[in-house]
């Protein structure tokens, strides 16, 4: 004869929302390297995990800040800092002797073109072999900011500085977003590669 309760109380971090278990064993089973992806509300972090009975192991981590040491003067959690920290993510674990990894998103929605993604491409492009499918990346020209300068172009001076003024004080004219996006990405393959 059974005695108690039948009801089972969830893990804690299951419990608040941050972490799926079911997902957690798929990706311990597949045995390789997870680049795990974090976007916060003010930066973008991208980590080459293993997994191992005693804990997590993180063996190469990128964050957004690290771009702002590298001369980046645009928002460190837009789709532009989130390909280049996934690019510096990619290269610091080519060099480390890392060359492949599973995508790990956490409870994060796969929506197509999205920040998430971004560091996808930017860790891909960097030559880290990570299977995704081409069509959930965002486009070249949104990577680079090139939707950003287009805006920016149609705006008077004014709007300008009411819109772009975080851009302005680190002086930078958000119409030279993609030239800067590829300085920064030039700097990045020159001092990690």
């Amino acid at each position: 004869m059974a005695h108690g309760s039948r009801y089972k109380v969830a893990f804690k971090r299951r419990r608040e929302g941050k972490t799926d278990y079911g997902a957690r064993i798929n990706l311990i089973e597949v045995d390789k390297s997870r680049l795990v992806v974090r976007i916060t509300n003010n930066h973008v972090i991208a980590q080459i995990i293993n997994v191992a009975a005693e804990g997590d192991e993180t063996l190469v981590s990128a964050h957004s800040r690290e771009l702002k040491n590298m001369g980046w003067q645009a928002n460190t959690k837009n789709t532009a800092a989130a390909y280049l920290t996934g690019y510096l993510c990619g290269k610091k674990a080519l060099k480390t002797g890392i060359s492949n990894a599973v995508l790990d998103i956490g409870l994060k929605s796969p929506i197509k073109g999205s920040k998430i993604f971004a560091v996808l491409k930017g860790a891909v492009d960097a030559g880290l072999d990570v299977p995704h499918n081409d069509v959930i990346l965002p486009e070249e020209s949104r990577i680079k900011g090139e939707h950003i300068a287009e805006y920016a172009k149609t705006l008077d001076e004014k709007d300008m500085k009411m819109k772009f003024s975080q851009y302005m004080e680190n002086g930078l004219s958000p119409t030279d977003l993609p030239n800067h996006f590829e300085e920064i990405k030039q700097k990045i393959t020159d001092e990690v590669s």
